[in-house]
């Protein structure tokens, strides 16, 4: 045992990694081998010496490497999250060194961010037609009115979130909006159409930017292919969906600023982000290499001090249980789609699968949130009624 209650690759010596790391295992509930659908089934003992070595980072490459299986890899994942067995192991020289680079360099940079958001999302929009929504709304829907509602009902409960950040918003005939990370537009068509918004949605995503004009079209919507910093005009309420991963903490308090230079004297914004319980400055890093590259998961804490002094924070609605509940219905959704999917390899697909079992048990063992946070600027104002 290293410092702390840590295995360290030096007491490893006296004990090999495989034998480490299936003690972890038991601890969590997890058979090596067993008949449980989060039993780990191994298919490459070298699997082991690699995860002693780089941890998660490891444990999602070997799975891409079908080196391992589970029938149930969400749940593996959410009781390897439930007992914490990353801390039991601490990082390699590698992992440290790369969370150093996260902490010292701006990730997200005008020029970084858009290539960060192209690495995601220009993989081809036929894999997203396929897991999302009709309308293409890649963020936690909400079953609120309907939690018994099967998990077919995934558009009507992106739905009810859409209108849910309308109606947080106050919106009405004429209120200019501004839709930071617009995606494929399903939010600003869904506000100009339902609610008479005149919308500006932002992306610096180039299959993102086509596709929301051609589902805007006709309404009064532009859309731009822009970074936020580039925006320019003024807004009577601004709505970021999904985008404030991808801030960084270097830029939150810049981010902040910038909507404040945009943003009506008398606006309105609503922010809607995953959330991290615990204030860091790296992210993981399996998720780093080959999901969000320069991604972060603000905490509560980040996302407060970046609004000190200048803004008031009226509400924060947790729901991230709505969005294992998502996750698994893109899950469902694509695994039944990858046989007409051709130009998506094996090595593809297990990654994909991947991300979005580890993404559920995130949220599943309550180490993610899911956050909209309504927030004005200081000073004399009326009261803020939260809706839900």
């Amino acid at each position: 045992m290293g410092r702390a209650g840590s295995f360290s690759r030096d007491s490893v010596t006296r004990s090999s990694a495989r034998d480490t790391c299936v003690r972890l295992l038991a601890s969590a509930g997890v058979e090596v081998g067993g008949t449980d659908p989060w039993s780990i089934q191994v298919h490459d003992e070298r699997m082991w010496d690699r995860v002693f070595a780089d941890r998660e980072l490891a444990l999602g490459e070997t799975y891409m490497e079908g080196w391992w299986d589970a029938d149930a890899p969400d749940e593996l994942i959410t009781r390897v999250l439930t007992a914490d067995l990353r801390e039991a192991i601490r990082p390699s020289p590698k992992l440290m060194a790369a969370m150093a680079r996260a902490k010292l360099q701006n990730r997200q940079t005008v020029g970084r961010a858009r290539r960060n958001a192209q690495h995601h999302y220009d993989i081809g929009d036929d894999l997203y037609e396929r897991m999302l929504d009709e309308r293409m709304v890649y963020s936690c829907a909400y079953w609120a009115d309907q939690p018994g509602a099967a998990s077919t009902d995934l558009a009507a409960a992106q739905v009810a979130k859409l209108d849910l950040i309308c109606r947080k918003l106050h919106l009405e005939p004429g209120t200019r909006l501004l839709d930071i990370g617009c995606g494929w537009g399903g939010l600003s068509r869904f506000a100009a159409e339902r609610y008479g918004a005149s919308v500006v949605g932002i992306s610096p995503v180039v299959n993102q930017v086509a596709r929301a004009r051609e589902v805007c079209a006709g309404l009064d919507v532009e859309i731009r292919k822009q970074d936020y910093r580039q925006v320019t005009g003024s807004f009577d309420r601004i709505v970021s969906v999904g985008m404030m991963e991808h801030v960084g903490a270097k830029n939150f308090a810049a981010f902040f600023r910038r909507c404040g230079d945009l943003l009506a004297p008398d606006g309105m914004m609503l922010h809607h982000t995953i959330g991290s319980l615990v204030t860091k400055d790296h992210t993981d890093p399996w998720i780093d290499k080959y999901i969000f590259p320069g991604g972060l998961l603000p905490s509560l804490g980040q996302v407060s001090g970046a609004c000190e002094p200048s803004w008031v924070i009226e509400d924060v609605h947790n729901f991230g249980a709505d969005y294992d509940r998502t996750l698994m219905c893109w899950l469902a959704n694509i695994e039944a789609a990858w046989a007409d999917l051709p130009n998506y390899d094996e090595r593809f697909q297990r990654m994909w699968r991947y991300y979005l079992c580890v993404s559920a048990a995130g949220f599943r063992a309550r180490r993610l949130q899911l956050w909209q946070l309504v927030i004005r600027r200081t000073g004399r104002g009326t009261r803020y009624e939260p809706v839900r």
